[in-house]
């Protein structure tokens, strides 16, 4: 064979592979170990919660897997690395969430610290899951039970300062939508009681209008307005429940399928938890 076919050939198979890549999302092959700081005051905790728009299903690109040494994530075994996305592993499609760009914007505030973020978001999880003692069929977990057992070892080498949350497409009913108020405000109350943490800022994420998709349909329609009613819900509670925030999702799209955040979006959602996470501490008494 030619050399200039040879070098053709070896182009096209590189494209080829490239263009499958770009399909299937860039994912990290090499995730490095990493010691948080020695001073427990300058490592900087944050609690990952909700379900798959947390978790993550943006498809990964150049930019996901580029590393931020003064970020770090506590992996499924419990062990600091450095983070990269996909941050969570609750299932084998997780993909781009707002943890890892939530954590690259909170460096900014302080460049003598170090952030860790706990993710625990489980995909598909209703807020009925997210109690103590809990089980979720679908992943075979306990997620609340799991997050506290996972935030405490990661407490053991920082400090807790945030959580942020982002659920509510799995209780879009009407039933889910009437008590998800309530359920929201207990499971905030649940994991400031669990964690000794009793004024930690909690920030939470709106559903996005690209879920509501407008049919004709009566099923769709009363989905809508439970989506609405959840949202709603997640605005009006920084009027009841101290140092809470949420942050909007306007203007985010979706990745394809009208339902997860795109790479783009969520991190931009990240970027805006990050600024009401910020909002919160400033105001937060010491």
């Amino acid at each position: 064979m030619k050399p200039s076919s040879i070098l053709i050939l070896t182009l096209v198979v590189l494209l080829s592979a490239g263009l499958g890549l770009r399909a299937q999302g860039l994912k990290p092959k090499v995730r490095y170990s990493a010691k948080p700081p020695v001073r427990k005051g300058k490592f900087q905790l944050y609690l990952l919660v909700g379900q798959s728009n947390m978790a993550g299903r943006g498809y990964p690109e150049a930019q996901d897997t580029v590393p931020n040494r003064r970020v770090l994530r506590l992996n499924q075994a419990g062990a600091w690395e450095v983070a990269k996305d996909p941050i969570h592993f609750d299932k084998p499609g997780a993909g781009v969430g707002p943890g890892l760009a939530f954590g690259k914007a909170m460096t900014e505030q302080d460049t003598s610290v170090v952030i860790g973020l706990i993710p625990c978001a489980v995909g598909g999880s209703g807020i009925a899951v997210w109690q103590p003692g809990a089980y979720y069929e679908a992943t075979k977990t306990n997620p609340y039970d799991d997050a506290i057992a996972r935030a405490k070892v990661a407490m053991q080498t920082g400090i807790l300062k945030g959580i942020i949350w982002h659920q509510g497409e799995t209780d879009s009913n009407p039933e889910g939508s009437k008590v998800y108020a309530q359920k929201l405000t207990e499971l905030i109350a649940s994991f400031r009681h669990d964690l000794h943490t009793p004024q930690v800022p909690f920030v939470a994420g709106q559903l996005p209008e690209f879920q509501f998709v407008k049919l004709d349909s009566a099923d769709r329609k009363q989905v809508n307005a439970s989506a609405v009613r959840v949202n709603e819900s997640i605005a009006q509670l920084k009027k009841s429940i101290p140092h809470y925030a949420y942050v909007t999702a306007e203007g985010t799209k979706d990745r394809g399928d009208q339902l997860h955040f795109d790479a783009a979006s969520a991190r931009l959602m990240g970027q805006r938890y990050a600024a009401a996470m910020r909002g919160l501490l400033k105001k937060k008494p010491r």
